[in-house]
């Protein structure tokens, strides 16, 4: 007995799935390098933010009251304890680095003076150089920045396929006038 004859189907198993591979690789690409530029432009400008907040917060805060001054960190990554800024772990509290500045801004060693001693030397000597008339917020890697250069914090990217975006942050260095350094007129000098 014959066989009939069948008309041959061309072979087509599998090509959808090859097909949804290869545009599923794109689309996918595509979809997450969105998603970490979105995360990268809203970490740049976001550590502007946080510095400017951290140097206000700093020029009315005393600065040799340690609770207040982690206070100031705190609230400049939207905390009210230590820990990251939200949607972007690299930033912490303790990368909010706060330095006081002279007229000439260099730096001015804040263990020699307190509130009420600055507002007294530079009321009499304004050209004194342990008188604080800047107060200075960066985004620092944390340990450095108050004494030492300041060290850039690298961007972690969210997925490993873009490792290549490790790329220093912006330090985002705000300089505002000093004011108040918490000075109150009632509290006894140091």
């Amino acid at each position: 007995m014959k066989k009939p004859k069948t008309r041959r189907q061309p072979r087509q198993a599998g090509v959808a799935t090859v097909e949804f591979g290869l545009v599923a690789l794109v689309f996918f690409t595509l979809l997450l390098s969105a998603m970490e530029l979105g995360r990268a432009m809203y970490l740049w400008n976001t550590v502007q933010e946080v510095t400017r907040h951290a140097a206000r917060d700093a020029a009315i805060t005393d600065f040799t009251d340690t609770a207040a001054m982690n206070a100031v960190r705190w609230n400049a990554v939207f905390r009210t304890s230590a820990g990251p800024l939200m949607a972007a772990g690299e930033i912490t509290d303790a990368s909010v680095a706060i330095s006081y500045l002279n007229a000439n801004l260099d730096p001015v060693d804040t263990s020699t003076t307190c509130p009420s001693l600055n507002i007294s030397t530079c009321l009499s000597d304004p050209s004194n150089s342990s008188c604080i008339r800047f107060v200075q917020a960066q985004i620092c890697q944390p340990g450095s920045g108050q004494t030492s250069a300041c060290v850039p914090v690298n961007y972690s990217p969210m997925v490993g396929l873009f490792s290549m975006l490790g790329i220093p942050i912006p330090t985002s260095t705000v300089v505002m006038p000093a004011e108040s350094l918490g000075f109150r007129p009632s509290a006894s000098p140091c």
